[in-house]
């Protein structure tokens, strides 16, 4: 095939998912020529699964991305269905946001955001290989011959490489909801030095919501006076449309167990490694025997439209006994199956091989981001995305890179893991994940990432003169909070909540770590004028959990301690007698950039550490 000239950028994006989109946003808008390559105009931002953005520790990282300058948060308000908060019942730290997206809309919202970015040119196409020369990107060329020759390329493919859909006996290469696979760019990946594995995800039916009896189901309504995913969102819908639960049963269970048999994944013919958190129906009625019944939840997927997400009843196995365990469940015994569940193995790389600015170790200007690195979820993907697309900007611009610590984001800990621990099986991000988690609260990512955003370019002055005047507002609440007050001033309050007449002066913050709600103060003695919810929020949890966030940060001083310790990126692991075997050969793979990145390594102990640190004050 004849090869012509398609046009020249700075960077080229290889796919237009959720990492795709926010990679092709971040380098345009910090000045870059930018080309998106996807296969299909359609499929753009489009979410192949559930029809939610956030969930446990996902919504987290939705909120890091807004305060970094990425679009997820926006788009995901303004394509809202309902919004909840998990996990109202446990400690600040483990409750995330979770909204159910119109996914027609919230599709419609990236697409036109992307049309309208300078810089930025959206081209339908496949990509067949990645141009080097001397070790260093050139180019990325596509399956009609075309070049875009760039400085810079990142894989942003999601579950698209060699993708295979299965259900049952039937199976053929395809990609999600029908979309077609990108089946010539793994060579070309093998050829490159990538590790290359197989995953599996799934997705369950959609069914016709006017054939649903929701007269069986419990119903779920959203929340009103939650904040929003983004701080450029200045409110949330008052009408919000519910959700609703459901359970499976016995019948169910029973119909799953007679046709194991039939099942892909127990048949042998899905090779690829599933989602631990993630289970197939099946998988779940093997796994845990003795649980009577699972969880549904009835999910809209759009406001034009009749289907219904089925979350929890995620299947490979065939068409007819779908319909029947379907069936089985209360509320949908006559319901009517518009898209049927099915199972998709895809290629993806190992994590490992690449930097924790997400470039290749092995190519220069080649990064990756997104379900090709073995991550799930949209949120995970938009994170890698976004941090791709801005060290890709920076490196053409000989600036340092952006890396996010542990102790900043969890989109830290999701990288960190990912190129320091690697991934056996599609990684999900959850708070147990994070160490420092009480810092990294879903109501401060702009305190913690605003900066780092800003230094990069990406943060608008929109959004920076927000973040600076909730700055002010922190200061000023924080301030109050410290006044001291009389004995005799607070002791009808100290003593509505069970408490002695106090011998000394308390200030606000000593009543709100006696479990005193700030607003019950705010309403005993005022204040606090001009101070958003959002800020009196954050200062209540900082003053409650005051000595909890103490010991983090002394933890933290001490971690920093190793990060600090740079190891030379020309040291020879395997030449260090100290070391135990498989230490140098897992150093001199993953090649830590830090003593702090070294022990977080598996297989390398703190004794390896020690002779680490001999070996560089030698």
């Amino acid at each position: 095939m004849n090869t012509f000239i398609e046009g020249q950028f700075d960077a080229v994006v290889i796919g237009a998912g959720h990492a795709g989109v926010e990679a092709a946003l971040a380098l345009a808008r910090t000045g870059n020529k930018t080309a998106m390559l996807t296969l299909n105009l359609d499929s753009i931002a489009f979410m192949a699964c559930n029809p939610s953005i956030g969930g446990t520790a996902k919504g987290q990282i939705v909120r890091e991305i807004d305060a970094l300058g990425g679009q997820m948060g926006i788009n995901a308000d303004n394509a809202l269905l309902q919004i909840r908060m998990l996990n109202k019942g446990k400690g600040a730290a483990v409750q995330s946001l979770r909204g159910q997206a119109d996914k027609n809309l919230y599709h419609t919202l990236m697409k036109q955001t992307l049309e309208n970015t300078e810089n930025l040119k959206i081209l339908q196409g496949e990509a067949v290989e990645i141009l080097t020369d001397n070790g260093k990107v050139t180019g990325v060329k596509t399956a009609y011959g075309g070049v875009l020759e760039c400085k810079t390329a990142i894989l942003a493919t999601g579950v698209y490489l060699n993708g295979k859909v299965i259900a049952g006996e039937w199976s053929r290469p395809a990609g999600p909801n029908g979309f077609a696979p990108a089946n010539e760019l793994t060579a070309n990946l093998i050829d490159l030095g990538f590790t290359v594995r197989r995953f599996k995800t799934g997705t369950p039916a959609r069914v016709d919501g006017r054939t649903i009896d929701f007269d069986k189901l419990e119903i779920q309504n959203g929340e009103t006076d939650v904040f929003p995913f983004s701080l450029m969102t200045e409110r949330l819908p008052e009408k919000q449309r519910p959700c609703y639960l459901t359970y499976t049963n016995e019948r169910t269970h029973e119909i799953i167990r007679a046709n194991l048999h039939r099942s892909p994944l127990y048949a042998g013919v899905i090779k690829g490694t599933g989602p631990r958190y993630c289970p197939s129906i099946e998988d779940k009625v093997v796994r845990f025997s003795d649980k009577e019944r699972h969880q549904l939840f009835l999910e809209p997927e759009g406001a034009d439209t009749n289907e219904i997400y089925v979350q929890g009843l995620s299947t490979s196995l065939p068409h007819d006994v779908q319909k029947a365990l379907y069936h089985t469940v209360a509320g949908l015994e006559n319901c009517e199956i518009m898209r049927y569940a099915y199972a998709i193995e895809y290629d993806c790389i190992d994590a490992l091989d690449l930097y924790p600015t997400l470039e290749y170790k092995k190519i220069s200007g080649l990064y990756s981001a997104g379900q090709i690195n073995g991550t799930s979820g949209y949120e995970e993907a938009a994170a890698q995305g976004l941090i791709a697309g801005l060290n890709a900007s920076l490196k053409m611009q000989g600036k340092p890179p952006i890396i996010i610590g542990r102790d900043e984001g969890y989109i830290g800990v999701l990288i960190d893991d990912l190129v320091t621990k690697g991934t056996n099986e599609p990684y999900r991000m959850m708070t147990s994940r994070a160490e420092y988690r009480i810092i990294l609260r879903q109501d401060n990512p702009d305190f913690r990432l605003t900066e780092k955003g800003r230094c990069a370019g990406l943060v608008s002055d929109q959004r920076y003169s927000l973040y600076l005047k909730r700055q002010e507002e922190y200061k000023s609440a924080t301030e109050q909070l410290g006044v001291s007050l009389k004995p005799s001033e607070c002791e009808n309050l100290v003593k509505k909540y069970g408490y002695d007449k106090p011998n000394t002066g308390l200030t606000k913050a000593d009543l709100i770590r006696r479990g005193i709600p700030l607003k019950d103060i705010i309403d005993e003695f005022g204040g606090f004028e001009n101070i958003s919810s959002q800020i009196l929020y954050t200062v209540e949890l900082d003053a409650k959990y005051q000595g909890y966030l103490q010991k983090a940060l002394e933890q933290i001083e001490k971690a920093k301690k190793l990060e600090e310790k740079v190891l030379p990126d020309d040291i020879d692991y395997l030449s260090i007698g100290g070391l135990r075997l498989e230490a140098r050969q897992k150093l001199d793979k993953i090649r830590p950039h830090n003593l702090g990145q070294a022990g977080r390594i598996s297989g390398v102990s703190p004794a390896d550490i020690a002779v680490l640190m001999v070996c560089l004050k030698k």
